[in-house]
């Protein structure tokens, strides 16, 4: 029994370009470059400037509390002093259905949204934010939900009681539709204009922006703020954001045909039985418990997630095949892109953000073939960049920062010299804002990419679930980063908990750090 399937690659890739309507000819007339923003949010663009940055949020109330909207109320103390929001990705839970926006983003985040003071007037599809709002996709943005299976949550039936009654998990009669509910909610949905010259209106009144490689999307704070596509670049205070979709290009390489090759795949498919029998022993478990065992609940909610996200990796390697697809034009953007940062004197600083961490020491994510997959490919990037560059860069690493949420928890990371061009750069996960946080691994600090190896990576700064029984605590986060004047630019890492602990909510910050 599955609770979600993820759509192909290709499937992905092809979706969202229709869905743009990428290089369409009208827009390639215009010279319009579908991957640039520029921020028209009124504001000096000073060398000095902080953002917030949330991730893995996409949850609503469980038990009678909302970590979720716990975390946006602090970050209302921060709001007005910061230019921008970052979102990590898995903006909604589980299947990224149109359904559960209001629930699981309009209503937590409303203050950031204009109109926000009457939540349920406002329609999915048609958010405008007041503070610049800059998501990428997670995964369970794209997920969608067997037919049946919305079928069967959604009648009088044993399992509809056990999902929505005991265990709450939001799941609706459908999914993401490839990841359309996502386009909808903030990207230019360009594929809804059916006549011509009302796509043109709608170019030359919001696209006027201009850039060295042409006009780009104008983003207005309460006005128009959507994205001009899946992944995408803007400049703040001097500072090059990239924003990328790791969700094409995160497939694992295909298994060898060999007798290797043939074991491997034996272990997988008694792996994946194995954890359904534990999903099974879970929900059987939950049905003993009374809705008002909030935490108990939650822990089930957690491991049950947990299974299925691990399951979702067995079968992306067993599906793996020579036909499996990557996103080459995506990666070739960010290759050319950053390269052309370098060679742009007045950039003192990169950023780079997407959802599947290379680096992490949460205890279900470091061998995941998920994880290797996205860090030998963003490496690749790197490795390609760094030779076409030289010495340019000179000893400076070729991003200061590089943002991941999918892990369920906040964490401080540094590569160290890992032969590569993704050596000594700071590593940021930042998915520990609002659903089922996760423990640190039993094996330490310490990331090593082969048994006995070097050290790649250390985690410097862990923060979620931890201790047991009545000493359990659940500390949810978020971030505030403040950017300062100087080359290269210098990040001050502001770390805020929201945390539960013995049925009761506090607030902290955590020792800053700058990188």
């Amino acid at each position: 029994m599955r609770f979600v399937s993820d759509p192909p690659i290709s499937v992905k890739i092809r979706k969202m370009k229709q869905r743009v309507r990428w290089q369409d000819k009208v827009i390639t007339e215009r010279g319009i470059d579908q991957t640039k923003l520029v921020l028209g949010d009124r504001t000096p663009d000073n060398p000095n400037f902080s953002f917030l940055v949330v991730g893995d949020s996409g949850a609503g109330p469980h038990g009678g509390h909302n970590p979720q909207r716990q975390v946006a109320m602090q970050m209302l103390n921060h709001k007005d002093s910061s230019r921008f929001v970052l979102h990590t990705g898995d903006v909604i839970y589980l299947v990224g259905s149109s359904e559960y926006y209001y629930k699981n983003f309009i209503k937590p985040y409303r203050e950031f949204i204009v109109g926000g003071e009457h939540p349920k007037e406002i329609d999915y599809d048609k958010m405008v934010f007041n503070k610049p709002f800059l998501p990428v996709l997670g995964n369970h943005d794209y997920y969608d939900l067997p037919f049946i299976y919305g079928l069967m949550a959604q009648t009088a039936l044993p399992l509809r009681r056990l999902l929505q009654s005991k265990l709450d998990i939001d799941i609706g009669w459908h999914g993401s539709h490839q990841g359309k509910a996502y386009a909808q909610a903030f990207m230019d949905y360009l594929k809804g204009f059916e006549d011509e010259n009302d796509l043109i209106r709608h170019l030359d009144r919001h696209y006027t922006a201009k850039t060295n490689s042409g006009r780009c999307l104008y983003y207005e704070p309460g006005s128009f703020t959507r994205l001009p596509n899946r992944y995408y670049s803007f400049q703040s205070g001097g500072v090059d954001f990239f924003a990328l979709d790791s969700n094409t290009f995160n497939s694992p390489s295909p298994l060898s045909k060999d007798i290797a090759g043939l074991e491997k795949r034996r272990q997988l498919e008694q792996n994946r039985d194995r954890l359904e029998r534990e999903k099974i022993s879970y929900i059987e478990e939950s049905t003993k418990l009374n809705s008002t065992d909030s935490e108990q609940l939650d822990d089930l909610r957690t491991k049950i997630e947990q299974l299925d996200e691990l399951r979702n990796d067995i079968d992306k390697q067993l599906a793996a095949d020579e036909t499996t697809m990557v996103d080459t034009e995506q990666l070739d953007w960010f290759a050319n892109s950053l390269i052309e940062s370098w060679h742009n004197p007045d950039v003192r600083g990169r950023v780079v953000y997407f959802h599947h961490p290379p680096y992490v020491t949460e205890a279900t994510k470091w061998h995941q073939s998920q994880t290797i997959a996205v860090r030998l490919r963003f490496r690749e990037v790197l490795n390609k960049v760094a030779r076409k560059l030289g010495s340019l860069n000179g000893d400076r690493p070729l991003v200061n920062l590089v943002l991941n949420g999918h892990a369920h928890c906040l964490e401080y990371l540094r590569t160290g010299n890992t032969g590569h061009a993704d050596a000594h750069i700071n590593w940021i996960v930042c998915g520990g804002s609002g659903f089922s946080l996760r423990r640190q691994r039993s094996e330490g600090v310490e990331l090593t990419e082969n048994p006995g190896g070097n050290v790649s990576a250390r985690s410097l700064l862990y923060i979620g679930r931890a201790g047991q029984g009545s000493q359990k605590r659940r500390p949810y986060s978020f971030l505030r980063i403040d950017v300062l004047d100087g080359i290269p630019a210098k990040f001050v890492i502001r770390p805020f908990v929201v945390e539960r602990f013995q049925g009761k909510w506090s607030n902290s910050e955590i020792q800053p750090f700058v990188i």
